[in-house]
């Protein structure tokens, strides 16, 4: 209530002798004359009803409005909104409507004061809700990637649900939206870049394209790194819409990859099978993965790579990007072809160099 009286002070305007003492504290010293000088005082904005006497009523009025908004004059009610919401010294104040064909404006207007400060809360409040639905996804959306093609992790086969037949309402509901607001236009914020080029899309749109980074077949799990570049960019790498596009061209290099991959496991298998091996079984896809981190790198001006394997595909890696002589690497399982291969030496090329005990050296 201090403040309401301090701006009701502030907000009264000036009377004739303070105008006139203000102007002659401020006017410059000069030489008397005999001229007639005239004061005009510029009217302040305030509220016609605002007095140093009327302090006390404003302020029992005030405090009925606060414990109960209905116990006072609608005027009242609009007045102490509108204080409340910022407006500017004034306009806070609506007269009483006229018996006039322009009474309806002036209700709209008024209204649209009042009901100004709720709307913008909620718009606030919607957007700090996508904002915390954005970051749930980051966190947590290699919790529901669908990594389990077979369904055999879950108890009961039955009754299992995918991840992306779950309602929506729920996901919803828990960050104070509803069904209403996916079809609402939200700006997004500078740690996402499902917008590609755009900066505000619809919520069901946000939506989907979270879905499609963070909940497929890949599950991305990054945001315990402190250093804010490296997540910026992994965010950069997943969300941006077609990142994940391939050409023809690409696709086919990548499946006679996967497919050399695949079929040296099977080779081993079927030949010695009581070997230990360390196969690559379940993750072939490692070896397209290698050579397109070497392709990549031979483009950014990398001369060699260094690799330090575990045992795990160690012979596929030796194979299939390293390209190693398949002859020498069956030598290993078969005594019978050690004479055949122990004439031939590994094969000597200038781009060859001497690996590092425990790493093999690949040139690109």
């Amino acid at each position: 209530m201090f403040h309401l009286r301090t701006c009701a002070a502030k907000l009264r305007p000036l009377t004739a002798s303070q105008t006139v003492k203000t102007f002659s504290q401020n006017r410059p010293a000069a030489a008397r004359t005999f001229q007639q000088i005239r004061c005009y005082s510029a009217p302040v904005a305030a509220e016609p009803f605002l007095s140093g006497t009327s302090s006390n009523y404003v302020e029992e009025m005030y405090c009925a409005w606060l414990e109960n908004p209905k116990s006072v004059h609608k005027s009242w009610d609009i007045f102490f909104r509108n204080t409340n919401a910022g407006a500017p010294p004034g306009t806070a104040y609506q007269s009483p409507l006229p018996l006039s064909r322009g009474s309806l404006a002036a209700v709209a207007h008024a209204q649209s004061l009042v009901e100004a400060q709720p709307n913008v809360d909620k718009l606030v409040e919607d957007h700090l809700a996508v904002q915390s639905l954005i970051r749930a996804y980051q966190i947590r959306g290699h919790h529901v990637a669908q990594l389990d093609p077979l369904g055999i992790l879950d108890a009961d086969l039955d009754s299992s649900v995918p991840a992306d037949i779950i309602s929506s309402t729920d996901k919803l509901g828990f960050y104070g939206l509803d069904e209403s607001d996916l079809d609402k236009v939200f700006h997004l914020p500078t740690t996402t870049f499902i917008g590609g080029q755009e900066s505000a899309l619809p919520l069901r749109e946000i939506i989907r394209r979270l879905e499609m980074a963070y909940c497929q077949h890949i599950g991305v799990e990054f945001m315990f790194i402190n250093d804010l570049e490296q997540c910026q960019w992994i965010r950069q790498k997943f969300e941006t819409p077609g990142i994940m596009q391939f050409t023809n061209e690409e696709k086919r290099t990548l499946l006679a990859r996967l497919v050399r991959s695949t079929r040296f496991e099977e080779f081993l298998q079927r030949k010695w099978s009581s070997e230990k091996r360390f196969g690559l079984e379940g993750c072939e896809v490692l070896i397209p993965a290698l050579k397109t981190i070497i392709d990549k790198s031979s483009e950014n001006g990398v001369d060699y790579v260094i690799m330090g394997m575990p045992h795990r595909g160690r012979l596929n890696v030796l194979a299939n990007v390293i390209r190693k002589e398949l002859e020498q690497i069956f030598c290993q399982f078969d005594s019978k072809l050690e004479a055949v291969c122990g004439a031939q030496a590994w094969p000597t090329h200038p781009s060859w160099a001497q690996a590092a005990p425990g790493a093999h050296r690949v040139c690109v």
